[in-house]
């Protein structure tokens, strides 16, 4: 990947934005596998893509095959996007409610001891 520093051409904003559509599919099974740790390792991935190409690509513009190509690219990166959070919402709801009844738990046997 490039860095924030240089400029990226043509084609190396259309492999960016494969990196991150080859990430995001592996985040996809990750998530599907419940392997949080390794879902947050690639978002953190796809992350310093995305910051790449905020530095860089409204600099570039894009003939229609390659505009037509992003814009496919980018409509799978959304799709992927929805399945992550459809496999994702679940268990953070899960992981609140435990972090809130553990809460409680301390809460009344600080207030009334151990029984």
């Amino acid at each position: 990947m490039m860095t924030m520093t240089n400029a990226m051409t043509n084609d190396d904003v259309l492999s960016t934005y494969e990196a991150m559509l080859a990430l995001s599919e592996q985040m996809v099974a990750a998530a599907e596998s419940g392997e949080w740790d390794e879902l947050s390792l690639l978002e953190k991935r796809v992350g310093a893509h995305a910051s790449a190409l905020q530095a860089n690509d409204q600099q570039i513009l894009l003939d229609g095959a390659s505009r037509v190509k992003k814009v496919a690219i980018i409509k799978q990166l959304l799709a992927y996007d929805r399945t992550i959070r459809d496999l994702t919402t679940p268990w953070m709801a899960q992981l609140s409610q435990l972090i809130n009844s553990s809460g409680t738990s301390r809460r009344l046997n600080n207030a009334y001891g151990g029984v």
